[in-house]
């Protein structure tokens, strides 16, 4: 996509702001039209910089109480008829329900991983039964989350 103009950049933060904003909402924050500003959007949504539309969800709402961050390392060697370790991991992930958010990383450890679930008993569970039991982890620490100081899905546009 073309560079973002400045009534684009203002179209996402309100976006990111109520993504239930209607098109009269929004154009009564960034001055245009409505019909301006739903052409505006659906350039945003079909050049892939509006990715989707979501409810936010507060965990501890829906009795998810406890958030870990785990950095996982995986082991390096495969024997050549296997696949990727890293490919293995990647696709075990997609189905634990727990992880909301995995990242690849530079240094000493491969993956980073958000997990939510109710409490101590689950995330036990799932490190030991479903975690480290993986083919391909080799090692993974945990920190869990006190407090959380900000939270946002909005990125600085």
């Amino acid at each position: 996509m073309e560079t973002l103009d400045k009534l684009d950049r203002q179209i996402l933060r309100s976006l990111q702001a109520d993504g239930r904003a209607t098109y009269d909402q929004l154009a009564e924050q960034v001055s245009l039209s409505p019909s301006a500003v739903l052409r505006r959007v659906k350039r945003l949504e079909e050049s892939g910089v509006i990715d989707r539309y979501v409810a936010l969800v507060k965990p501890e709402k829906v009795g998810l109480d406890l958030t870990a961050h785990l950095n996982v390392r995986l082991e390096k060697h495969t024997e050549s008829h296997k696949r990727n370790p890293m490919d293995v991991f990647r696709a075990s992930v997609q189905a634990w329900p727990e992880v909301v958010e995995c990242v690849a990383l530079t240094g000493e450890m491969d993956y980073f991983l958000r997990v939510v679930v109710q409490d101590m008993a689950h995330y036990s569970r799932f490190v030991m039964d479903t975690l480290l039991k993986h083919p391909s982890v080799q090692d993974c620490k945990t920190s869990f989350v006190l407090d959380r100081v900000k939270a946002t899905t909005a990125v600085p546009v």
